[in-house]
């Protein structure tokens, strides 16, 4: 099959005209989660999409991934066709997830032991994965946790290696959803910083689902938003702020339009009927 590897212009993600209904149920009544969604991210595009409770964030996140596939439209991801879980994505929720008898260091190799081809080898390579992780965990500030266990760790300090646990077996996508929405605003805007150096080196996909618009401005090269259910993308905002951004561009005037630009689409929304709305830019 034709690969996006060979070709750099290629969208590494694209949706083309997706709907989903939970059941056939559902489908013969013509009640869709999410319909009509067409995208195309670039590799190495960071997208954040953003929408009123229930309007199929997550729902999306789960079809790119391959966990719940399309009643109707194709997915590809690098070039292939979604037909099922994706290997080459990492996964990170707002609950951490930590496993409470394993150490943080331990969390964070899980992925290796059930991943092949890790999984395959991971007896005779443990070492070099164990230390890969331990610099991952030191490169989030969790030097000298790396030993400890979830119930010894902050929120921050679990979301941290959650990341990390995503991040371990170097996947070509991570996904997020409501990653950081638990905590509080200080280390909230610490886990920003933190994702943007790690996108920023590593270079991998990100698609983030949130309710934090300015979380979204700060993070993302494009902000979409959902309608309500049956979402679709309404509204596509190219964020054009240079990169590496600061915290302090949350405080500028620039900034603020844009959030407060994305908070009248999503206004105006929960006020309207549902369905009909087509995206523009």
């Amino acid at each position: 099959m034709h690969s996006v590897e060979s070709d750099p212009a290629a969208p590494f993600v694209e949706f083309r005209d997706v709907w989903l209904a939970y059941n056939e149920e559902l489908l013969r009544a013509n009640h869709f989660a999410v319909e009509g969604i067409d995208l195309q991210v670039r590799r190495g595009e960071f997208i954040a999409i953003v929408g009123p409770s229930g309007c199929g964030k997550s729902t999306f996140m789960k079809l790119t991934t391959g966990l719940k596939m399309p009643s109707i439209g194709r997915i590809l991801v690098a070039g292939e066709r979604v037909t099922g879980p994706l290997k080459i994505s990492g996964m990170a929720f707002q609950a951490p997830s930590l496993l409470p008898w394993r150490t943080t260091v331990d969390n964070v190799l899980l992925p290796l032991e059930i991943v092949e081809p890790h999984r395959g080898r991971f007896k005779a390579r443990r070492q070099e994965y164990e230390a890969r992780a331990r610099a991952l965990l030191q490169k989030v500030g969790l030097a000298g946790y790396e030993d400890k266990y979830p119930w010894q760790l902050s929120g921050g300090m679990q979301q941290r290696a959650s990341i990390c646990r995503a991040l371990i077996h170097e996947p070509q996508m991570l996904l997020l959803d409501e990653p950081f929405g638990a905590l509080d605003a200080f280390t909230r805007e610490e886990l920003w910083c933190i994702l943007r150096d790690l996108q920023a080196e590593q270079g991998f996909n990100v698609i983030l689902v949130t309710h934090d618009l300015r979380e979204s401005v700060f993070l993302a090269d494009t902000v979409y938003v959902m309608s309500k259910s049956p979402g679709r993308f309404v509204v596509r905002r190219e964020i054009g702020f240079p990169r590496p951004r600061d915290l302090a561009l949350t405080y500028t005037p620039e900034f603020t339009d844009i959030v407060l630009e994305l908070r009248g689409h999503i206004g105006a929304m929960r006020h309207a009927p549902a369905g009909g709305a087509a995206i523009h830019p």
